[in-house]
Parts: C-alpha cells; sequence; structure tokens
C-alpha cells in the first residue's frame, strides 16, 4: 500500500496511524519532500478522476494566478501539481490497483 501526504497533515497522520494499525504495511511518500512525477499524477488522477484529486478549496489554489485556473485539462492539472505538489488533495492511498482520495468514512469503511 502506497500513501502519499504530508507529514504535516493531521489528516494524514490519522490515516497513516489507523492504516498501520490495521497491519497495512506502508510505503509513505511525503508530497512535498519527495514530489510525485507527472506519470504518477496522471495514473493517479485516471483512476480517482481530475474533481476527487486536484484541490481546489485549498490556499495553495486560492494563491494561483486567475490564468493558471482557466481553462484547465487533465494535463494542466497534473503540471499544476507537479508544480505546487499541495494541490493534491491528500491522503491518496493506492492498494492493488484501487485508489482512494482523503480519509473519509468511506475510504475507512473500505479499508478498515
Amino acid at each position: 500500500m502506497r500513501v502519499y501526504h504530508l507529514k504535516a497533515c493531521d489528516t494524514c497522520r490519522k490515516a497513516i496511524k489507523a492504516l498501520q494499525v490495521a497491519g497495512y504495511e506502508l510505503k509513505l511518500v511525503d508530497v512535498r519532500a519527495d514530489g510525485v512525477d507527472a506519470d504518477t499524477l496522471t495514473r493517479l488522477m485516471a483512476a480517482a478522476g481530475r474533481e476527487r484529486l486536484l484541490n481546489t478549496r485549498s490556499t495553495t489554489w486560492q494563491g494561483l494566478d486567475e490564468a493558471d485556473k482557466a481553462d484547465l485539462s487533465d494535463q494542466r492539472a497534473v503540471a499544476l501539481m507537479v508544480a505546487h505538489p499541495t494541490l493534491m488533495k491528500r491522503p491518496v492511498i493506492e492498494m492493488d490497483g484501487a485508489v482512494h482520495v482523503g480519509w473519509t468514512k468511506e475510504v475507512q469503511a473500505a479499508l478498515l
């Protein structure tokens, strides 16, 4: 199981702890420290959808120029997430080809 997270994010820390307690072996990827390449983001977006993966409510998104936000294609969204990793909603949990975004009750029910 691979978990894309931010080490400073409380929700990510809760998810990681719960998954470890449940017995999962985790490969952790800190999106800020380690980065996420375009191919990985493209794959995650294909599985989860741009609307679920791109965090348009984040302060990073709000700080972008309007030109960056306009006419947003999947390709441009990936480029923005490569340049600004905190635009990716977190945690993103990848296991056996399935991609779960966030730490919602639905994600918890599916994994715990």
